[in-house]
């Protein structure tokens, strides 16, 4: 048995530190890195929101900012997707080196540009990382190489109001050969601000991950 884990972190990356709320659910089945979008953080109402969903199903949280708050005022920074996967790859390494959570199947939430970032990295790390789920996301910054190489289960999740969005996911989705899907929440805009949509984006995100983030079975 585990116990019930509320920490904030800072990881090391390059020349600065990334910092993030570290949050475990006691006997945690599986852990959930969150990379946000440009001009979001990890204090993100919606996203915070949703990760209390995942929590509320026994599932680990980490809730970070992949960029300073100096590196966000920049505009260009928010869209340099190498930058921001260099940095959750690093916070992945992180949580696979720390007693606590090393041995959890982990997964991916990407918002806006940080779902290109959270599907760069799924490229790079195979079947170490067992799901993505993408809010809102743009996916197709990730690259077609990238999309092609991607191996784990994706959920694409996009407001029925987010024309140019989804005509982006479609695009994107079209070039992976993942388990992947694509689910449209009727009635929402960009930011889910609607009633019932972001607790249906929740809802979405807490059974794709609990479908494919499955610990390892132990054999005899």
């Amino acid at each position: 048995m585990s116990a019930a884990i509320e920490k904030l972190v800072h990881i090391p990356v390059d020349d600065i530190y990334i910092e993030g709320m570290l949050d475990l659910p006691e006997n945690a089945s599986s852990l959930v890195l969150f990379a946000h979008g440009s001009g979001s953080s990890r204090h993100s109402p919606r996203n915070n929101y949703v990760a209390q969903v995942l929590r509320d199903n026994g599932i680990g949280t980490l809730l970070m900012d992949l960029l300073t708050a100096e590196e966000d005022m920049n505009y260009q920074t928010r869209f340099d997707i190498p930058l921001l996967t260099r940095r959750l790859l690093a916070a992945t390494r992180w949580v696979t080196s720390e007693a606590v959570t090393h041995k959890l199947p982990l997964g991916y939430f990407g918002a806006s540009t940080g779902a290109a970032a959270a599907l760069q990295a799924a490229a790079v790390l195979g079947f170490e990382i067992g799901a993505v789920v993408s809010r809102g996301g743009r996916p197709d910054l990730a690259g077609q190489d990238f999309l092609a190489s991607v191996k784990s289960p994706t959920l694409l999740l996009v407001g029925g109001r987010d024309d140019v969005v989804i005509t982006l996911n479609r695009d994107a989705y079209n070039l992976m050969h993942s388990k992947k899907e694509i689910s449209i929440i009727p009635g929402a805009t960009h930011l889910f601000e609607e009633a019932g949509t972001l607790e249906e984006v929740a809802y979405q995100a807490s059974a794709w991950f609990l479908q494919y983030l499955k610990s390892p079975q132990i054999t005899s």
